[in-house]
């Protein structure tokens, strides 16, 4: 009987849902940033502060942290696709609420919903990934997943600001609703790609074979495990450090080097720009290293010596966006590597609820920065920001090298 290789539909459906799984990771993050490109204009209409304008992150970052690790669980229990489709039609309807708001009341419901809608993607795009792709294939599904999300950061503000630029910034939103609609349509239609349920039958035939002390024993047992939480640590102080970039460097590169909103918005887009391409590398480099933790020491190192020297005032505003570039590069190198590490920390069948966890620390880090430097913001102290952002960056590679420690401790015992 001859054998008929599947290799070719394999690779088909593999590339399919990882491209799918990018394209909502990417919308994702392009609404971490649906507020902030347009605070200047936000911030003329309605008189607020900076500390107000951070307070409304605050509230979509608290809301995403609290339901992401909810979602873990509800991923892990009926699925991802449909957790996915909850949350891409939440953001869209967000930027509705947002185009429309009269006061900072509607401002900060349309935050949280946001907020709400981005809090499912991290349990649902891994648990996605690691029941969808080949695993021969999975560190290329991480690597376009972690650039997607850079290219979502990064296309926001070009987007928004010039909409807001050309009409008004009730303009711009309104446009970007319509950018989760087409996502959510995409999804739809390939909706068979995406099914991570377990059949009814099979469900019905698992609870009778499997004794329900079992079941409900080690449900929690992946929160005892310190590694876990030292990832969680991890991702909180690096989004402090990029909650204060995505917030605040427009404006704190205005202050400090004379740049207009225009370059000051190129900065950060270079910025992400050439993450995504130290993602890229970062692929490479951790294909090969055995230590993750290793590689993102090095990386934060150099993001923080360059979060330093622009917190000086010393360069050049054109070498000023360089350092952007510089910092976030990186940053991105650190991203594949930080998935390896994570992945190796985890136990085995609860994918959802260990992403939902450690990905709520990214959430949480992304609350308290707006804070903290919205606070520092109005106190007229631009160059405080970029030395908080070198300063979380170093703390990165204390807790990255304790993670590593941890697991191989725990592999080697």
């Amino acid at each position: 009987m001859a054998i008929v290789s599947t290799t070719p539909v394999d690779l088909k459906r593999d590339a399919t849902v990882i491209s799918l799984v990018g394209l909502a990771h990417g919308i994702s993050h392009f609404f971490h940033m649906i507020l902030a490109p347009l605070f200047p204009w936000i911030k003329e209409e309605f008189q607020l502060s900076y500390s107000e304008l951070g307070l409304l992150m605050t509230a979509f970052f608290v809301v995403s942290g609290i339901g992401q690790a909810l979602a873990g669980f509800i991923v892990d229990k009926v699925g991802a696709r449909n957790v996915l489709f909850f949350g891409v039609s939440c953001l869209g309807l967000s930027a509705l609420l947002l185009s429309g708001a009269q006061n900072y009341a509607m401002l900060m419901s349309g935050a949280m919903l946001a907020g709400a809608g981005n809090s499912v993607f991290h349990p649902s795009d891994y648990t996605l990934l690691n029941k969808r792709v080949s695993p021969a294939r999975l560190g290329h599904a991480f690597s376009v997943h972690g650039i997607s999300g850079n290219l979502g950061w990064a296309a926001a503000p070009v987007f928004l600001v010039s909409i807001a630029g050309l009409s008004s910034w009730r303009t711009a939103l309104f446009c970007a609703a319509l950018l989760p609609t087409i996502v959510l349509c995409a999804l739809f239609w390939y909706r068979h790609l995406l099914q991570t349920e377990i059949a009814h039958e099979s469900q019905s035939a698992m609870h009778a074979a499997t004794p329900v002390s079992r079941e409900k024993e080690g449900l929690l047992d992946f929160m005892k495990l310190p590694a876990v939480w030292m990832c969680f640590g991890f991702f909180f102080v690096t989004a402090m450090a990029l909650g204060a970039i995505q917030s605040f460097s427009s404006p704190g590169l205005q202050a400090m080097y004379g740049m207009s909103l225009t370059s000051a918005t190129t900065a950060y887009t270079l910025y992400m720009l050439a993450s995504a391409l130290g993602m890229l590398w970062g692929g490479f480099l951790a294909a090969k290293a055995t230590n993750p933790d290793k590689t993102i020491a090095m990386a934060f190192s150099f993001a923080g010596l360059f979060s330093f020297l622009l917190a000086t005032g010393l360069a050049h505003s054109t070498v000023a966006v360089m350092l952007m570039a510089l910092i976030g590069f990186g940053a991105g190198i650190a991203g594949p590597s930080r998935d390896l590490m994570i992945r190796a920390a985890a136990p085995k069948n609860a994918t959802g609820r260990v992403y939902g966890i450690v990905y709520s620390g990214l959430d949480s880090g992304s609350a308290l920065a707006p804070l903290i430097f919205g606070a520092i913001m109005d106190g007229n102290h631009p160059s405080w920001l970029f030395i908080g952002v070198g300063l979380f960056q170093m703390l990165a590679i204390l807790t990255a090298i304790n993670v590593g420690g941890k697991t191989r401790a725990l592999a080697a015992g």
